[in-house]
């Protein structure tokens, strides 16, 4: 048993993941030729794998660190196909349906008690299910959020104490994110690791060979999350999430992280 799972059994409380959920779908094949009726490869399917994507993979990966988790997300999900030739892992193209989901209603945001939850965890990637006043309205009711988003930052998320982006998304609202936001800034920045608070920098502590990038954000900051409530220290918690995002994106998919591949 982890240090993780003993924690949860001693605490006996749980995470709230609130966020849009989707459907990874990987049809894995092999191209050999071009089409003679376009300059396009043949793409001849072998097999297929899928799971749950953005809130739910967040989910999935609180899971498997041991961490209890409820998941508020929505019904009808879109799915995202995405067609790899086998050999290279190169994705040739990825196909979205159902893009857009039907917004969470007061109602069900108001269904679980955020108090019985040690933290609450957004996944936000925009696609209609949480707006910028639910947000609001759940940092505002609960002292320990974390938050992964893809909208244009703004007073909505003044409220939120761990706000993890990437480099391209802090780019895109440095002004906000240096003049007005109170909370603690997470920037992921890929193979150079992360930064806090546009200050402390924490690199890779080791290279790997980066074979599928997809999903890896979400097992960021499933370990942070993680790694924080065993231990309430930030750096410990950046450390981690860097270990076990490095390793994720070393495989095939959209894939968990696993604990017996990780260097505690």
């Amino acid at each position: 048993m982890t240090v993780l799972k003993r924690f949860v059994i001693q605490m006996n409380k749980k995470v709230l993941v609130i966020g849009d959920g989707c459907s990874d779908v990987f049809r894995y094949g092999k191209c050999e030729r071009l089409s003679p009726e376009a300059p396009v490869p043949v793409f001849l399917p072998s097999r297929t794998t899928g799971n749950g994507g953005m809130a739910l993979n967040v989910a999935e990966n609180l899971n498997a660190l041991g961490i209890e988790c409820d998941v508020m997300t929505n019904d009808i999900r879109p799915v995202k196909t995405r067609y790899v030739d086998e050999v290279s892992n190169q994705m040739l193209i990825r196909v979205d349906e159902k893009d857009k989901i039907a917004p969470i209603t007061q109602k069900d945001l108001e269904f679980f008690d955020l108090k019985n939850y040690v933290a609450v965890v957004i996944s936000d990637y925009n696609k209609g299910y949480l707006s910028p006043d639910d947000i609001k309205w759940i940092s505002e009711n609960h002292p320990l959020t974390f938050m992964d988003s893809k909208k244009e930052l703004g007073w909505w998320c003044q409220d939120i104490k761990f706000l993890k982006i990437n480099d391209k998304e802090f780019k895109k609202n440095e002004d906000y994110l240096r003049n007005y936001y109170n909370g603690n800034l997470i920037v992921t920045k890929g193979k150079d690791g992360a930064v806090l608070n546009c200050n402390d920098k924490f690199p890779i502590e080791e290279e790997h060979e980066v074979r599928d990038l997809s999903g890896a954000g979400d097992t960021f900051l499933a370990a942070l999350v993680a790694k924080y409530i065993e231990n309430n220290d930030i750096y410990e918690a950046i450390k981690f999430a860097n270990r076990c995002a490095a390793w994720v994106v070393t495989q095939k998919g959209v894939v968990v992280v696993d604990l017996d591949k990780i260097e505690l």
